[in-house]
């Protein structure tokens, strides 16, 4: 598996041969650099780590300050690991990868943080139809659960019934996004279809071999 870190810049759309219009998100993939390559011998499993985004020397921990310079680069704001690159494509610590590391028409998963909308009722959260029209008296049952367990038996709720609560703020993967274009110079790349989380959220793209 290889893979970058990248940033959300937004969705705009594409138009195909025949003229169809194909709904995209714009994504700005790297720099990264590899600040650490662990092994089995020394770490007990292969990946390498990615850092990505600056981050100012005065809000960086000492230490961390110190990792980097190994790797020497500037100190940077966010960090993941990849199981080791595909062979042939071992990466170098020090090394800097850009958006050339993937190809236009692969498909790579994308990993994000979904928007977070709080607490949500049933409709909202598990798209629930509600009670019913609002006949006799039941002004307020609308956008209502019903009812949610029998008596006697099993006189409890099973785990796992959908109910109202938190929703969004998880931790997402959509797999399989077509990479349309690639904007070498800029660092962007073109992919089909929508990604998990707010403009400017951090994405963690991933290729498997």
């Amino acid at each position: 598996m290889s893979g970058l870190l990248g940033k959300k810049i937004g969705m705009t759309s594409l138009f195909d041969a025949s003229g169809k219009q194909i709904p995209c998100t714009v994504i700005e993939a790297g720099p990264c650099v590899v600040t650490q390559v662990k092994s089995i011998e020394k770490d007990g499993y292969d990946a390498i780590q990615l850092a990505f985004g600056e981050k100012k020397e005065s809000h960086t921990t000492k230490p961390m300050r110190g990792h980097f310079a190994k790797a020497s680069t500037t100190p940077k704001r966010y960090i993941a690991e990849f199981s080791r690159f595909e062979e042939g494509h071992k990466k170098k610590f020090g090394e800097v990868l850009d958006v050339t590391v993937f190809t236009e028409g692969e498909y790579v998963d994308v990993v994000g943080t979904s928007k977070g909308k709080g607490f949500q009722g049933v409709v909202k959260r598990h798209g629930f139809g509600g009670v019913g029209d609002k006949t006799h008296g039941q002004h307020d049952r609308l956008r209502a659960p019903g009812s949610v367990g029998a008596s006697s038996y099993p006189s409890r709720l099973f785990k796992g019934l959908r109910m109202a609560g938190q929703t969004g703020n998880k931790r997402v993967k959509v797999q399989n996004l077509q990479i349309v274009k690639i904007f070498p110079e800029k660092n962007l790349l073109i992919v089909k279809g929508s990604v998990p989380g707010a403009k400017g959220s951090i994405l963690k793209l991933e290729r498997w071999s």
